[in-house]
């Protein structure tokens, strides 16, 4: 598996979604139906400085040897916040059917079963 890639590609959504959070907090907590107040307000940017941090953990660890038991605190923890994540989101899905928790559900599953082959599989040996 190229993980490189899929390095690249958590990157990006968990660095875009934490800039959105950052900055949007409230624009999020409206678009999510949420009555804001200042503690949602904070806790979205804090969220926000989250998922932009482990953005750029992936970021730079996107060129390390990742797989069995190479880079496995990293990988580790991306299949915790992802499989976690998705469940949570699946939860939701249940009591509220919206388009957008679908989208955040799917690619949270996706990335979950990914992350997930990343941990218990050796990884590629590159041809020379």
């Amino acid at each position: 598996m190229n993980t490189k890639l899929l390095m690249t590609a958590a990157s990006i959504v968990l660095g875009v979604t934490g800039i959105a959070l950052s900055f949007f907090p409230q624009e999020i907590s409206t678009l999510l139906h949420a009555h804001t107040t200042t503690t949602l307000t904070v806790i979205l940017q804090l969220l926000g400085a989250l998922y932009f941090g482990f953005a750029m953990l992936n970021w730079l660890a996107k060129d390390s040897l990742l797989g069995g038991i190479y880079g496995r605190p990293i990988v580790a923890g991306n299949v915790t916040h992802f499989v976690i994540g998705a469940l949570a989101l699946l939860k939701v899905l249940l009591q509220n059917n919206q388009m957008l928790i679908w989208i955040a559900a799917i690619v949270y599953a996706i990335f979950a079963v990914l992350f997930s082959l990343v941990m218990y599989r050796n990884p590629a040996k590159k041809e020379l």
